[in-house]
């Protein structure tokens, strides 16, 4: 094997160690813009989802704001009402004593009809106390209701607002990590397209000396084959002596 043909195996090999290098990269690449994307798919999603949750979070601060307003209300009416129903009680106790002293039929009919309206005003108070009282219970289950929904809305967005930081390095790293790919890549291409020329050059170098290397072996051959003509001209030098043969013949004619 000649130098010339080493140095095209070992080319061959280097080009094929770059093809491999290369096609390596590349799958690395496809993997790291999937990775890539996923995450940046993630991080948007996120984003969103916190926007999404703020605003939820608005909405059921709001609500929070207005039950809580409304059980305020609810407690002043209910302090009011019980306030009047005190009131009440105790009109009906001086009335009671108005009646059991009255001194005439006419007072004693006006004290009970007082009596009486104010038992009926007790009735609605009481009556309306009940109703304000399970207003407000049902109620404050609401505001319970929605400190809970805004507790867990806050920590959600709390632990997506944590998360938010290493998935944004995640993006970033994986960017980095593309862009240093795919200048391996571009190396890696280069490399390649550099081997294949000179693998090139070398195979058309190798083709023109095996070519010369030939045709020198076949030169010899021709020249061998041109030599041996003259031999068939000695072999012609040799006809005069049948001609001296032939002169000898009229000899024998003499002698008859």
């Amino acid at each position: 094997m000649t130098p010339l043909e080493k140095t095209i195996l070992e080319m061959r090999k280097k080009r094929n160690q770059a093809t491999k290098l290369k096609q390596n990269a590349e799958n690395q690449l496809k993997q790291l813009q999937f990775a890539e994307k996923r995450s940046a798919t993630g991080l948007q999603k996120m984003i969103k989802q916190i926007e999404y949750e703020k605003e939820n979070i608005s909405d059921v601060s709001e609500n929070l704001t207005r039950k809580n307003a409304q059980v305020e209300s609810i407690n002043r009416l209910v302090s009011a009402a019980e306030e009047r129903l005190n009131t009440e009680k105790q009109s009906v106790e001086q009335v009671e004593q108005e009646i059991e002293f009255a001194e005439s039929p006419e007072e004693k009919q006006n004290a009970e009809d007082k009596l009486r309206s104010l038992n009926d005003h007790i009735q609605e108070l009481i009556s309306e106390i009940k109703n304000r009282h399970q207003t407000l219970k049902k109620i404050t289950e609401q505001v319970s209701t929605f400190d809970v929904i805004k507790s867990k809305i806050t920590t959600q967005i709390k632990k997506q607002t944590k998360s938010k930081p290493t998935l944004r390095t995640t993006v970033n790293f994986n960017h980095q990590n593309i862009v240093k790919v795919m200048k391996e890549i571009e190396k890696q291409t280069k490399d390649e397209e550099r081997i294949t020329k000179a693998l090139g050059n070398a195979s058309s170098k190798l083709k023109d000396y095996l070519a010369k290397k030939t045709a020198s072996k076949r030169r010899p051959a021709k020249k061998t084959a041109s030599k041996r003509r003259p031999a068939k001209k000695t072999a012609s030098k040799r006809r005069p002596a049948k001609k001296t043969a032939s002169k000898r013949r009229p000899a024998k004619k003499t002698y008859r």
